[in-house]
Order: C-alpha cells, then sequence, then structure tokens
C-alpha cells in the first residue's frame, strides 16, 4: 500500500501459505489456558479455506486499494521453503471445539486496508 517493492523467490510466486488473523490465534491460546493437554503440538494457522498464492494476496489486495503490487521476482527458492503450506485444523477443533477460524482469508485482508488508511492516510491515498 506504500509502493514499496515487494521481493518473490522462487516457485513463479504461486507457493501458497494459510493465514490466520491473530485474534484467532489468540483465542486458541485462550481455549488451550482453560484444558492444558500436555505433550500435544499444534500446528496452529489459517487452513486450507484461509490459503493462497503470494500472486493472489496481491490479487485480493488489488482490489480493496486499487492499487498494483510493486514486485521482483528472484528465481531461486528460498532455503527450506515450501511449495504449499496449510495447516491442518482437525486436531485443533477435535480438542477445542469452541475453537474456530472467526476471519475469512478476505476479512484479514480487509482489515489490514483498513488499518492502513486509518493510520497513514496520507501513504496510501
Amino acid at each position: 500500500m506504500e509502493g514499496r517493492e515487494y521481493k518473490i523467490f522462487g516457485y513463479k510466486g504461486k507457493q501458497v501459505r494459510d493465514n490466520i488473523h491473530s485474534e484467532d490465534v489468540a483465542n486458541f491460546i485462550l481455549e488451550f489456558s482453560k484444558a492444558p493437554r500436555v505433550g500435544e503440538v499444534y500446528n496452529i494457522g489459517g487452513g486450507k479455506d484461509n490459503s493462497c498464492s503470494i500472486y493472489e494476496a496481491f490479487a485480493m489486495v488489488e482490489k480493496l486499494t486499487g492499487k498494483k503490487q510493486k514486485s521482483t521476482y528472484l528465481d531461486q527458492n528460498r532455503i527450506g521453503d515450501h511449495i504449499c503450506y496449510y495447516s491442518d485444523l482437525r486436531k485443533m477443533k477435535a480438542h477445542y471445539p469452541k475453537w474456530g477460524i472467526t476471519r475469512t482469508l478476505q476479512n484479514v485482508f480487509e482489515e489490514i486496508v483498513q488499518a492502513w488508511h486509518q493510520r497513514l492516510p496520507q501513504a496510501v491515498s
């Protein structure tokens, strides 16, 4: 939104990641604190429904802001990077049925854009 350049490392910008709102992370921690399960491991994230590629994220933000993302593509993958990752939330939901994702990917991007407009109106005009 500030017009800065984003560097895309490898996979032609098609690498997929899941996205999660901080409140959904905090809500999971709250549910866990009410009934801790010693020794359990959870991979928290937005899950398959809240995943997108870098280019899909650019398109979503461009639609919300009307600004094209400036980017440079570097034809080398980051060491240890994966083409696709999203968290499997079934175990978390089974152990903590009151917890779930409350913000869609669209909601997350809308909140980010709105926050930028509130903080830096001159930077996003």
